[in-house]
């Protein structure tokens, strides 16, 4: 699963939220919402089918939670500098460009008996397209939608998101039982192509934003390092972006050994599929209720109460699962936990809308670039170390120790989060963070 924040500006809590009709209803918010979740579902089935056949050649749950993890260590190793493009570049071309690159990359990948390190290479290539897309996409969302309606609209997306990823988990497992690698590559690159086509008719052009701007000479390091600062100098922003880095590592570790675990619970490629759905099932089902039952200015102070939620279920299913052993009814039960965890992860929602209230608007892409990436980076970390962890215990205890240890790595970033409401950074740059 693919957990993030979006930034944008949020003109404090209206008295009604807005509805889906009227964020529907701005035209270039359609083609934005629309190819994100058709190259969403794509990449899941691509990531599974690849996870599969790396574990069937090799039988390693490392190099399995590898395969994994490649598509979120780009973002650590590359996504604040390659962020900045967001902000250097005509944001509608680096959206066309980068999907443009995706759809040729796994077009070659799709290549019958590709060699495996060939194949893992060409996907670490398309993951670095990753971060300037989302860092553009992201900082359109804001240019576009104003006031609640973006805070609906992001809620809309991470609600829908989840939804893609349950389609393309679950049919990836059923493709990937039916079908080789190669063909859910192929159709992994078909959503792309359509999405960068969709991109081009339905997005305005607009200038880059950093060439409006007349203050001289500018480079990636520059922009990097001011996306950098912003969230270093906010304490509010750094505890935001603790959470959400401490948060989602230890959330979303177990995925690494979705693989293994299928297996050691005497499931196939099918419960692999159904395992990965249930997580973002529970979020998608979550966020609607946070998104329609919820007041805007109610939704911060359940951060915390979800927050564990996401957190001890994965702890308890993972301990009865491996204290029962194979069968359909452990399976069962994980599933059934890891669907209540996903209603839990919903936190990510409103914690979205705390960091994009503290985002100056000059400095959208970059500091989205530095909370995103460290936010993939710690998944690809936390799900190497599963994989790592899982070469010597069960990986149903691995699970165990993910939600366990997330429990205690969490606290001091829910203390820092509950002690900075209310402070925002400076709107400029040049400023220190004020308390509002």
């Amino acid at each position: 699963m693919t957990a993030q924040p979006s930034e944008g500006t949020v003109a404090g809590a209206p008295e009604r939220p807005a509805t889906f009709r009227e964020v529907f209803a701005v035209r270039e918010f359609r083609p934005l919402f629309g190819t994100y979740l058709l190259s969403t579902a794509g990449d899941e089935l691509a990531r599974v089918a690849l996870t599969v056949l790396v574990y069937q050649r090799t039988a390693s749950p490392l190099l399995s939670a590898l395969t994994f993890a490649i598509g979120h260590l780009p973002w650590l190793l590359g996504g604040p500098v390659l962020s900045t493009l967001a902000d250097r570049l005509p944001r509608h071309r680096v959206l066309i460009a980068t999907d443009t690159v995706r759809a040729l990359l796994l077009g070659v990948m799709a290549i019958p008996g590709t060699p495996l390190p060939v194949l893992l290479g060409l996907l670490f290539l398309v993951s670095l397209c990753a971060p300037p897309f989302e860092s553009a996409r992201s900082a359109l969302m804001a240019d576009v939608l104003e006031g609640d309606r973006y805070a609906v609209a992001t809620s809309l997306t991470n609600i829908t998101l989840q939804l893609a990823q349950v389609v393309g988990f679950l049919v990836a497992g059923a493709l990937v039982a039916v079908l080789n690698p190669s063909s859910a590559l192929l159709i992994d690159a078909a959503t792309f192509a359509v999405s960068a086509l969709w991109l081009k008719r339905g997005l305005r052009p607009r200038p880059a934003p950093l060439a409006e701007a007349d203050d001289g000479p500018r480079s990636l390091w520059r922009d990097t390092a001011e996306g950098l600062a912003l969230i270093g100098r906010s304490p509010r922003l750094r505890a935001i972006v603790s959470l959400l880095w401490v948060g989602t590592m230890f959330g979303y570790a177990w995925e690494g050994v979705a693989t293994p675990l299928a297996d050691e619970l005497g499931k196939g490629a099918t419960g692999i599929g159904v395992l990965l759905a249930a997580n973002p099932l529970g979020v998608t089902l979550g966020g609607l209720a946070l998104a329609r039952l919820v007041a805007p200015a109610r939704r911060e102070a359940l951060v915390t109460p979800l927050v564990v939620l996401s957190l001890a279920p994965i702890l308890a299913g993972g301990l009865i699962a491996y204290l029962a052993g194979p069968g359909s009814l452990p399976f069962a039960v994980l599933v059934a936990l890891l669907f209540v965890s996903g209603l839990g992860a919903s936190w990510l929602i409103p914690l979205n809308v705390s960091f994009v209230q503290a985002v100056p608007s000059a400095l959208r892409g970059r500091a989205f670039g530095v909370a995103v990436s460290g936010l993939y980076g710690a998944q690809g970390l936390g799900a190497l170390g599963a994989g790592l962890f899982a070469e010597g215990m069960r990986p149903t205890a691995v699970v165990a120790l993910c939600g366990g240890l997330g429990l205690i790595a969490v606290i001091p970033s829910l203390i820092g989060f509950r002690r900075t409401q209310g402070h925002m950074a400076a709107a400029d740059p040049a400023e220190g963070p004020s308390t509002s």
